[in-house]
This record gives structure tokens, sequence and C-alpha cells, in this order.
């Protein structure tokens, strides 16, 4: 009798541990970590191997979500979350501790000012302004001098935004006096306020114009008048991910990653 008991236990110890082990490797019980998981599994995961949080410029919104489903379609397991606004807001949040791996600003004052929070920035694109009005630009606007015209609710963007300040510059290099009937916290809301008629015009980036499509009408500026914005891109010294950041960083001047860019009305680096 001892020895059939013996075996019995012996029997429920096979059994237990026949079922003990496969609840290890896949409960979260058993504390396994990714790697133990990824070992069981015969290398696979489905645990992301990084997730990116990046602070980009209001302007870089739409082609950046286009970038960005092409970055994780070629690195899987990499998630890339945006989180837009004017670039001197960025440079607020990047300040106060805003928990984010890599930024990208419309001008490199706002980044230069955060050398201390930042690795070493990369041009990643260049842009220009042009002046949007109402669609078949009815009030007849031509050129900057006509945003002088008191006749015209004119909006831009506040002198502390990148947009801003470049409206500005050429502006007053036209020695061009416009009163705006308001200034915007980033590029985004000025093309808005022309958009739904709450202005007859205002200045953008040509990216802007161009995603908005026929909403609105589009005044190049010339050349000469023109102010050039540049795009610098860096990681953040707060990332939890410094490899990870710096590998997207570095793909936004890739050839793919220009591509992109350019086919959005960006201009090369």
């Amino acid at each position: 009798m001892p020895t059939v008991v013996t075996a019995r236990r012996s029997f429920a110890a096979l059994l237990c541990a026949a079922v003990v082990v496969p609840l290890a490797a896949c409960g979260s019980g058993g504390g396994g970590t990714a790697d133990d998981l990824s070992a069981a599994s015969g290398g696979s995961s489905s645990a992301p191997k990084a997730t990116l949080t990046v602070l980009a410029a209001a302007s870089l919104t739409d082609v950046f979500k286009t970038a960005g489903a092409a970055y994780q379609k070629d690195h899987p397991g990499t998630t890339v979350t945006f989180s837009f606004a004017g670039s001197q807001e960025l440079a607020a949040q990047v300040k106060q501790g805003a928990p984010a791996d890599a930024l990208v600003t419309a001008d490199t004052k706002t980044m230069d000012g955060l050398k201390d929070s930042t690795g070493t920035p990369t041009t990643i694109a260049k842009n220009r302004l042009v002046i949007v009005t109402a669609p078949g630009n009815p009030m007849k606007v031509e050129n900057l001098k006509d945003l002088s015209d008191s006749k015209l609710k004119v909006v831009l963007a506040a002198s502390e935004v990148p947009v801003g300040r470049y409206s500005q510059q050429v502006l007053d290099a036209q020695k061009i006096t416009v009163k705006p009937v308001s200034q915007e916290p980033n590029v985004r809301a000025v093309l808005s306020k022309v958009q739904l008629g709450e202005a007859d015009a205002g200045i953008v980036y040509a990216t802007d114009a161009s995603s908005a499509g026929g909403k609105v009408a589009t005044v190049q500026i010339p050349d000469a008048q023109n102010a050039i914005a540049s795009y610098p891109a860096a990681t953040l010294k707060t990332s939890k991910d410094a490899r990870a950041a710096q590998e997207f960083v570095t793909w936004l001047n890739s050839e793919q990653a220009q591509q992109i860019l350019q086919a959005a009305g960006f201009q090369k680096p």
C-alpha cells in the first residue's frame, strides 16, 4: 500500500508540474521577464520594444502622422506618439520636465535655448511663408503691403511663436505695419481663423496652406522678401530609451523620411 500511495503522489507531482510550468510562462503571477517570455515563445514577443513620445511643432501635424506610421511599419514593436504645439509651448514643457523622448521645433532659436536638455540637434527640413486668404481671395490680397490695409482683418501668430517671429521679420524688412485682429499661439490657429472666416488674411507656412487644400487661397511671398524656417530635431536627455530616441531622430534625415517631408511641401534641410 505505501508503494501505491507514493506512486500516486509522484504522479500528482508530475501532473502539477506539467500544468504549472506553462502557466508560469504565460501568466503574470510567476514574474517571468519579457526576455524569458520571448525565449519561451521562440524569440518573439508581443510587448513593444520601445514607446517614444515626440514633441513636435504644430506645422508638422499632418506630415508627422504619415511619417510616424511609416516608421512604425519599418520598426515593428516600436510605438511613436506625437504631441503637437507651438515651439514655445514645447520648450516650456521640456523645461517643466514633461516626459518625452525627442523634440522637433520650427526654429533654431527655440532649440538653442534648450541645450542643457537635449542632445545635439540636426536640421531635418525647411519651410517658407505664404499669405492665406478665404477661397477665391475675395479681398484681392496680392502682396505683403496689402496686409497693412485697415479694412482687412489680418491674423498673425504671437511674436514668441516661430512663425510669428518670421512674419514680423519679413514685415519689418519691407517697412510694413500690420495691426492684427488677434495673435495666435501657433500656426494652425492662424490657419483656422482664416478657414473659419474670422480673418481675411494671415501668414502661415507654405506646408500649412497646402494642407488646407481648397479651404484657403494662397498668395506667394517672393523669395527676396521671405524668411526660411529651419526645423531642428534632437533627443531629450530625460528619455527613458535614449537609443530608440536617437534612432528616430536619425531616421528623420533618411531617404524615406525626406521623401515624406518633401512630398508634404517641406524643403530639403
